[in-house]
């Protein structure tokens, strides 16, 4: 890393030569955003891709580059102009800061009861902008940047660029495909950028009459290699059965732990990967208790030795057909914890030992964004699809039913009967 006039410039793996502006370099150098260095982007995917050790830090440089890049295209096709240009200065640091605040492991311990949590990674945020470090790194940006780039950051601002930083197309998503194909040394993430970033346009909506940001219909080939990626990097390494068994594990661990009081859910927030767990064995080994002794003694050591639970019954859409998922099934609730461990019983097991994972991702295929026809017009491509362009709603349905395998998991292998398990945890779905 070189630094020439306060800007620095980054050799990055995926998109060669980054350039930090003056404000950007004094954001990065922060506490806050220097501890996504020790935040793995994809969690625990590095114990089924031992290439998956790139972290935040890498993938929030790589959304500031491009939100460089399309604001860089925009301009010089015209559109930047009026209030458009006027709010666009604060989206590379929008697109820097976007994931400031995601937990230890990233997404993973989003999944665990509310209760147990201070809100997603885009609510937390806000606990590090606050930050004595930070909060005057914002101000040099302006009186009310600090609260204008966390609106941009939870889809809650007025900006007609708010698109590039969270929406159907932005450009989180077309780095995090990009760089977590790299790094896994899979296939699935090929995302035509350049193609998408050349079609963008400011479109003003035809029902509102406000700007935002759409794409032209010549890109939509490109749109189709987003969603088609995305649903290759979701069956084939996001929800990795690998994967999925070190993330349930985990958030037994963290579950326990905060049940039994060794550590809060306001801390939580601010520790990295290692530091997470590292303290949580700490208190553990200090407290003679069942749990304290289950979590230094077992399941900590099987998470940091790849000693994983098992897969002992593995349930496809297919094999759902007809059958609907309970709604307590999908919720990491007390009433799931329950039935796990009556499961755990029946094999011989401890409390903890067996878990039920059926991932839910509501908005993996959801896109809202406006298209600029060929033959004149704009439209809006949202779930009902763009008639003669693009049939969503039948493509999103059924991509996003094949991604999704009910799993159960367990220390030991051991055999359930798989008809009396789908009966406690599904219903006939209605006629």
């Amino acid at each position: 890393m070189s630094s020439e006039n306060y800007e620095q410039v980054i050799r990055d793996p995926l998109w060669n030569t980054i350039r930090l502006d003056e404000h950007a370099v004094r954001i990065v150098n922060t506490p806050a955003f220097q501890r996504q260095r020790y935040i793995k982007q994809l969690g625990f995917a590095h114990l089924v891709y031992p290439g998956a050790t790139h972290t935040r830090f890498g993938h929030a440089l790589g959304v500031y580059h491009l939100a460089k890049v399309a604001l860089g295209h925009l301009k010089g096709s015209g559109q930047l102009k009026g209030e458009a240009l006027e709010e666009a200065w604060l989206i590379p640091y929008a697109g820097l800061l976007h994931d400031i605040g995601h937990y230890a492991f990233s997404h993973a311990l989003e999944e665990l009861e509310d209760n147990f949590l201070l809100g997603d990674h885009e609510a937390v945020s806000a606990r590090f902008f606050d930050s004595a470090q930070m909060k005057p790194v914002l101000e040099l940006l302006g009186e009310t940047a600090g609260e204008d780039i966390k609106a941009l950051i939870r889809s809650e601002s007025a900006n007609p660029l708010r698109g590039l930083v969270s929406g159907s197309l932005d450009l989180d998503k077309i780095e995090y495909l990009k760089r977590d194909a790299r790094f896994c040394g899979v296939p699935y993430g090929e995302v035509d950028v350049d193609r998408l970033i050349q079609g963008m346009l400011l479109l003003e909506d035809p029902v509102s009459g406000g700007l935002e940001v759409g794409i032209h219909e010549k890109a939509v080939a490109a749109l189709e290699s987003l969603l088609f990626a995305k649903y290759q990097m979701f069956r084939n390494v996001y929800w990795h059965h690998g994967v999925r068994s070190a993330s349930a594990l985990y958030k037994r661990i963290v579950y326990e732990a905060v049940g039994a009081g060794m550590l809060t859910k306001e801390e939580l927030v601010g520790p990295t990967d290692e530091e997470l767990i590292y303290e949580i064995y700490r208190r553990a080994k200090s407290q003679d208790s069942e749990v304290g002794h289950r979590l230094t003694s077992r399941w900590i050591p099987a998470l940091k030795e790849r000693k994983l639970p098992k897969r002992i019954m593995e349930i496809t859409a297919a094999e759902l057909e007809g059958r609907v998922i309970k709604d307590w099934v999908l919720e990491d609730s007390h009433r799931r914890r329950v039935f796990e461990d009556r499961l755990a019983n029946e094999l011989g097991l401890e409390s903890g030992e067996v878990v039920i994972d059926f991932p839910v991702k509501e908005s993996m295929f959801q896109l809202d964004l406006l298209i600029k026809r060929t033959r004149g017009g704009v439209e809006r491509l949202d779930l009902r699809g763009v008639s003669g362009l693009i049939d969503l709603p039948r493509m999103a349905e059924s991509l996003y039913t094949a991604t999704r395998v009910l799993r159960i998991f367990a220390f030991e292998k051991g055999n359930l009967e798989m008809e009396s398990v789908l009966e406690e945890l599904t219903t006939e779905e209605a006629s």
